[in-house]
């Protein structure tokens, strides 16, 4: 079985500027790159749960997503990093895309997209854990049986070694 950290992307990996899909509005939240290579140094598998209600509301497309996503490993790539799924959703019942105006199993607090990813890479729930930065992220990590963090500082790394993850 394989060891899963489930990351939220926005507020957790990079700062939050709202809506981001951008590359070049993307910045590392402190710590973050140190802390995904320090999970793979570890062997757990690495998977971003992120909800991009974004792409419901007319603000980028799914594609532009994809492409952060895809930058992402890249850049972490040059630091010897990477994560091995992203899941994200672009769902929102007051969506003003009429094709992503859905209430779903993976927008959190729903545990689809964790489900998913703990599927993904055969995994036991109870050996896995959640980090992010609102509280609806730790309710979806507890519906899907895995410990939640409600990371709430400046310093990935520092908020890590803080709780005693590693």
């Amino acid at each position: 079985m394989n060891r899963v950290v489930f990351f939220d992307r926005d507020g957790v990996l990079n700062v939050d500027i709202g809506y981001l899909w951008s590359k070049e509005d993307f910045v590392w939240m402190a710590g973050a790159v140190e802390t995904i290579r320090s999970f793979n140094e570890r062997g757990w598998r690495v998977v971003v749960v992120t909800n991009q209600s974004g792409v419901a509301r007319g603000y980028y497309q799914e594609s532009d997503v994809q492409a952060l996503h895809q930058w992402m490993n890249e850049e972490l790539t040059k630091q010897g990093a990477h994560i091995d799924s992203f899941f994200y959703c672009p769902h929102y019942p007051q969506a003003v895309k009429p094709e992503y105006a859905m209430a779903c199993d993976c927008r959190k607090p729903q545990p689809g997209m964790i489900l998913r990813g703990l599927a993904e890479w055969q995994a036991d729930p109870a050996d896995c854990i959640l980090i992010g930065d609102k509280e609806f992220d730790v309710q979806a990590a507890t519906a899907a049986g895995v410990k939640g963090y409600l990371f709430d500082e400046a310093n990935l790394l520092d908020f890590v070694r803080k709780n005693g993850i590693f």
